[in-house]
């Protein structure tokens, strides 16, 4: 259900209720995530992420920058 390009909501930490997207699974537990609170990609733990329906592609900038902005 986690793959490269899905849009999520991020559930606890620093960056909890933002939005982000994953561009990279790392193995079965965590991924990379950029989300609208950070500049950098982060190391997420996919149990703190709730997946939503849309899904962008990961190597797009753009794409990446209008799914983070959009409420």
């Amino acid at each position: 259900m986690i793959d490269e390009g899905r849009v999520c909501i991020k559930n606890t930490g620093r960056d909890s209720g933002e939005k982000g997207v994953v561009i990279n699974v790392l193995d079965d537990v965590f991924v990379e995530i950029v989300s609208s609170g950070r500049k950098k990609a982060r190391r997420a733990n996919i149990i703190h992420l709730t997946p939503l329906d849309q899904k962008i592609d990961p190597n797009s900038e753009e794409e990446i920058k209008a799914a983070l902005s959009s409420a």
